[in-house]
């Protein structure tokens, strides 16, 4: 079994001085931690995966193609590989799990 705790991912992750961690890499998937802070750029470009976002905590906006949605604690975003995406106008510190399938390398 592999288990892992938030906060000590969060630390990691800020350890580490980067917006993203990842902290699993299977055959089939990844996962990491991404964090935001209030009032700065998404810089991501489209990957070639298909993603999951779980968003853990903060507020934010995100544009998925040409859809636009508000997220916060809770919300769950797919992005389709190679689309065009971006959080925005972030208004609380955001955190969010991030599931790519197949891995990302």
């Amino acid at each position: 079994m592999k288990a892992f705790r938030l906060e000590d991912l969060e630390a990691e992750r800020a350890a580490n001085e980067g917006a993203y961690l990842q902290f699993l890499h299977e055959r089939n998937m990844s996962v990491g931690l991404y964090a935001l802070a209030a009032g700065t750029a998404d810089p991501q470009q489209p990957h070639r995966q298909d993603e999951v976002y779980f968003v853990v905590s903060g507020r934010a906006s995100v544009t998925v193609g040409t859809e636009t949605t508000q997220v916060a604690r809770g919300s769950v975003v797919y992005v389709p590989a190679g689309t065009v995406h971006k959080f925005h106008h972030i208004s609380e510190d955001l955190r969010v799990l991030v599931v790519f399938s197949p891995p990302e390398s």
